[in-house]
């Protein structure tokens, strides 16, 4: 009589023991993706020289005043080009006005404000960024009352 001839497990070599799997990648439970922002706002400060000496004294500007004061920076700057970017005025208060302009501007009009200097007056950036409220505080509330 011949033994059942007994199956043995086949020969594992060295390396597939030692093998481990590769470890499952976690998926996240959320993205969140933030979008470029779309304009860039400005707090600029008309710096003449009797709003220098004494600030309680110097007449405050207007919005076609600041307008004007803009624009000349921008030609000064750019030239033609210059005059076709759009500025919103949001506020104009005392020396101190906000702006709007597109993100792609923003850049352009920063540097055009910082070079320029008209018969004695020039502008001052106190802030720029893409949030209105991070420019002025308290949510932005001041910039319309």
């Amino acid at each position: 009589m011949t033994s059942p001839p007994t199956s043995s497990p086949p020969p594992t070599s060295p390396l597939s023991t030692n093998m481990r799997k590769p470890p499952t990648r976690s998926l996240p439970l959320t993205t969140n993706t933030t979008l470029p922002l779309p304009h860039t706002y400005l707090h600029l400060s008309l710096l003449t020289p009797s709003s220098v000496l004494s600030p309680q004294n110097s007449p405050p500007i207007d919005a076609i005043t600041a307008r004007t004061y803009l624009t000349a920076a921008l030609t000064q700057f750019l030239g033609l080009t210059g005059t076709a970017i759009a500025i919103d005025i949001l506020k104009v208060e005392g020396r101190d006005c906000w702006l709007r302009v597109a993100r792609e501007d923003g850049a352009a009009v920063e540097r055009a404000v910082v070079a320029w200097a008209g018969e004695g007056v020039a502008w001052r950036i106190r802030g720029v960024g893409g949030w209105l409220g991070g420019l002025v505080g308290r949510g932005g509330r001041e910039v319309f009352e």
